[in-house]
């Protein structure tokens, strides 16, 4: 078994390209290499620079590779598809230019969606016309990736969008063929949904192309989901632990990749608010000793 360990850019609270917060995208990259990761996601396209030479330059300088790239926009919303379109675009020739493999699709959140974060059992749903047009966008993009670009197009399950609880996973998954849609599973975001992510894995491990290690602090997740606290309050609240300190059995997660002979790449992803006291340099030390200390 051959796992690389690469962590990504939403680790140093970097969610959207243009937010004046964003820490500088080199000192992003060195952190990341200085921390012990190998590998690094791209971001939000438009974070780091869309000029393959100038990227190449800084990656090499650190030893890093880069590993994939999120589209996280709003696949719900007919309205947007244009902006879906440019995203996905933009980041598919970025990923080729670099030699990366892992397109991930996230639908990002929703004002429908986000009070039920983490409350299957009262999320609003879509009708069947408004979930075959969302499914057909998502199948558009996927295969773009897979036949256009050559990529492993994988689709994200994330808190308080409209691709967030198993069943509709699992209905996606049953609705696009696995030979342009795969998972890129996320440990973190499928137990703030309220389901066992070491469970879903065991039943989908053949399907899973790429990992997003994430744990969950339970007590804030509780109190999240009680008060319908928002997904970036919960994130500058801590909801993402560092890993091992959550209710995420990492071991676990190790003995089904080692059992399935998973190779490739697993990205940490620990989501923050740069704002507040956070220092992401230490998570992403602490978090990278803390797989070395289980095997990864």
């Amino acid at each position: 078994m051959t796992i690389r360990i690469g962590n990504a850019p939403c680790s140093w609270g970097v969610e959207f390209a243009s937010d004046p917060r964003n820490p500088p995208w080199r000192s992003v990259l060195k952190d990341c290499a200085d921390a012990g990761y190998t590998g690094i996601e791209l971001g939000p396209v438009g974070f780091m620079p869309e000029d393959p030479a100038v990227l190449a330059e800084a990656l090499d300088d650190h030893g890093l590779a880069l590993i994939g790239g999120v589209v996280f926009r709003a696949f719900h919303d007919p309205d947007q598809w244009d902006d879906v379109l440019d995203g996905a675009v933009r980041t598919c020739k970025a990923l080729v230019a670099h030699g990366a493999q892992h397109l991930v699709l996230i639908d990002s959140i929703s004002a429908r969606r986000a009070p039920t974060a983490g409350r299957a059992a009262d999320a609003e749903q879509m009708d069947a016309a408004e979930w075959a047009a969302f499914r057909d966008r998502i199948a558009h993009v996927a295969r773009m990736g897979a036949e256009e670009y050559g990529l492993t197009v994988g689709i994200h399950a994330h808190a308080a969008g409209f691709m967030d609880f198993e069943p509709e996973l699992e209905r996606l998954l049953d609705e696009i063929p696995e030979d342009i849609l795969k998972i890129c599973f996320d440990t973190g975001h499928h137990s703030y949904a309220g389901f066992d992510p070491v469970a879903f894995m065991r039943k989908h491990i053949g399907r899973i192309s790429y990992m997003h290690f994430k744990d969950i602090d339970p007590v804030v997740k509780a109190d999240a989901i009680a008060k319908s606290t928002g997904f970036y309050e919960a994130c500058g609240q801590g909801i993402f632990c560092n890993l091992g300190q959550g209710d995420v059995d990492f071991p676990a997660v190790r003995q089904i990749l080692l059992d399935h002979g998973f190779e490739g790449w697993c990205t940490v992803e620990q989501d923050c608010d740069p704002t507040l006291d956070v220092s992401p340099i230490k998570d992403a030390r602490a978090n990278r000793e803390y797989l070395q200390s289980i095997g990864f």
